[in-house]
């Protein structure tokens, strides 16, 4: 009994001091937080958690919500059957794509080719690359023919000459383009009027010929990323073997701005154009002409989605500093186009105007028969609405189509001059075989259509046609307008040696004013009409390597007689065949 009793006083005493150990170990704590000393800490490994240090529930709370459905037993049968098949797939083997050979690129090329009615064409190119962003690049084109056309008396023959050098730099904000060339042509009068009064040896004194000269030298700019976008600027000089002579001078720089996320395009359009001519078609006097076209173009680009619309004015100063004159002139510039569906249907339309510069150069290059005595006048399109749509009938069929309706002021037609011989020998245009110009006001109504299918990758094929109607204030018609123009082409890769393609082209009737025919004065005028033709043209060519191919082209297969210009018969069928050569250089 009394060792029971010693027994539990001796662990009451163990149990008492243990609290007082404790008690006192938790003072000390206390004091220790209380007054912070400085320890050292050795880290012996850095702590690396792991997943089964995470807190782990335990088991799945139990929901007390009443929307909380209770689960059913889900219970999966497969029913199994045997099948009979006698298939045994093939191995598998992977498709090789065919390998398009590269072409390999030459900087060079020279085309030579001869023909018939003593016909010669070269065709001259080179690139040569002076740096990794300078270029300098030269063309030369020839085209001449010494003539024959069947009942032609005075000499028909003509050549044409051009040379373009071009210095090319290129940056990653900027490039420009220095541009020298220079252009000789000569052309003969040669479409006398049929029943003149003429005895061979007045023909033979009659000097059918003119040489015309153009030099020119010009510059185009583009930069990225900064307001002022680019320009060109050309100054050209043309002169001809009858003393005339032009100067022609343009500027156009643009700039464009973005104020609150729309974009303000601006373009400034300087035209100087000033020439003299010797002499007038009677004889009586020179022509002189000086005209200035100066204006701003501002407009407005909106894109939304599918819809693209161009909001502009143009605002243009002519000045007629020979005639003493001066106006403004302002024109609409409005465009618009809306995806209908997507590529498919495209729909557009707009409402421009311009002040169209005319120049002695141009009406040459449209009409080489123009006599050396023109007056030279801007034309004012005061406007030209227009509304089309355009897309694809399907991945390799595409299509244009558009009706227009255009009013112009002073607009230039081309009209044959009266038979009224020179006292001058030298004055070879005054016997109805050249053309003026006269001016009217006109107004056009016009439908086009095009369409252009790739049937396959080496075979494309287009069309398209364009009917007008014309109506004149003071002329009695368009002279030398057709109602009715119209062309098809194709080119096809027949194999990869052998190529071919044609081109079709129809010019309905024209109308034009003969005055004083034959040499005998008339009252009045007479109107011809000239006839529509079609022109069918062909060539095939063959490639021998990368280098060298071979070529024929026929013109005219139809052998048409017909006159684009009233007393001008053309060549009846043509060919010619030659040779092309590629090179480094």
């Amino acid at each position: 009994m009394r060792h029971q009793i010693l027994k539990s006083t001796f662990i009451v005493a163990i149990f008492f001091i243990a609290n007082l150990a404790t008690a006192q170990d938790k003072d000390k704590e206390k004091d220790k937080e209380e007054t912070i000393g400085t320890e050292v800490v050795n880290v012996v490994k850095p702590y690396t958690p792991s997943v089964s240090d995470a807190f782990k529930i335990k088991q799945t709370p139990s929901l007390n919500d009443k929307e909380t459905g209770t689960k059913k037993e889900i219970k999966y049968a497969i029913f199994s059957f045997p099948v009979a098949s006698t298939f045994t797939p093939a191995k598998g083997k992977a498709e090789v794509l065919k390998k398009v050979k590269r072409e390999k690129l030459y900087n060079t090329y020279v085309s030579l080719g001869l023909g018939n009615y003593n016909t010669a064409a070269l065709d001259f190119y080179t690139s040569r690359a002076i740096s990794r962003d300078e270029t300098f690049d030269i063309s030369l084109r020839h085209h001449s023919s010494q003539g024959g056309i069947d009942g032609v008396e005075l000499d028909d023959k003509f050549f044409d000459t051009k040379l373009d050098l071009a210095y090319i730099n290129r940056s990653r904000d900027l490039s420009w383009k220095g541009k020298l060339g220079y252009q000789h042509q000569i052309y003969n009068w040669y479409g006398l009027p049929e029943g003149i009064t003429l005895t061979p040896t007045q023909i033979d004194g009659i000097s059918e010929q003119q040489t015309y000269h153009n030099i020119y030298v010009g510059g185009d700019v583009k930069m990225d990323d900064s307001f002022f976008n680019g320009g060109k600027v050309l100054y050209r000089r043309m002169f001809d073997a009858f003393s005339s002579g032009e100067n022609r001078l343009i500027l156009q720089p643009e700039f464009e701005v973005e104020i609150a996320g729309e974009l303000i395009k601006t373009l400034v359009d300087v035209d100087y154009v000033g020439g003299t001519f010797e002499n007038n078609f009677a004889g009586t006097g020179s022509i002189d002409y000086s005209i200035l076209k100066a204006g701003i173009s501002p407009s407005l680009v909106i894109l939304r989605d599918d819809l693209t619309v161009n909001f502009g004015a143009g605002i243009y100063v002519g000045l007629d500093t020979e005639n003493s004159e001066n106006d403004i002139y302002i024109y609409p510039r409005i465009t618009a186009q809306y995806r209908l569906n997507g590529d498919n249907v495209i729909a557009y339309g707009g409402v421009e105007g311009d002040l169209r510069q005319n120049s002695y150069y141009d009406f040459v290059q449209t009409n080489y028969f123009v006599s050396p005595t023109l007056g030279i006048a801007p034309t004012d399109q005061q406007y030209n609405g227009y509304l089309g749509i355009k897309g694809k009938l399907t991945s390799n069929v595409s299509y244009n189509a558009r009706a227009s309706y255009m009013s112009e002021k002073g607009k230039a037609l081309f009209k044959v001059n009266p038979f009224s011989p020179s006292s001058i020998s030298e004055n070879g245009y005054t016997y109805g075989n050249s053309f003026g110009v006269a001016y009217d006001d006109v107004t056009t109504i016009g439908v086009f259509g095009e369409i252009n299918v790739d049937i396959t990758s080496n075979f494309k094929f287009g069309a398209k046609a364009e009917y007008f109607n014309y109506s004149t204030d003071q002329q009695e018609e368009a002279w030398n307008l057709p109602e009715l123009e119209a062309s098809i082409f194709a080119d096809y890769q027949i194999t990869e040696n052998w190529f071919a393609g044609a081109n079709i082209f129809f010019i309905g009737e024209r109308k034009d004013q003969i005055i004083n025919p034959g040499g005998i004065i008339v009252p009045m005028p007479v109107t011809v009409t000239l006839d529509s033709f079609i022109d069918v043209n062909a060539h095939v060519g063959y490639r021998f390597n990368d280098r060298l191919s071979a070529f024929v082209k026929a013109n005219n297969i139809a052998n048409q007689d017909y006159q684009r210009w009233v007393n001008f018969p053309v060549q009846q069928f043509q060919i010619m065949g030659g040779a092309t050569y590629k090179f480094d250089f």
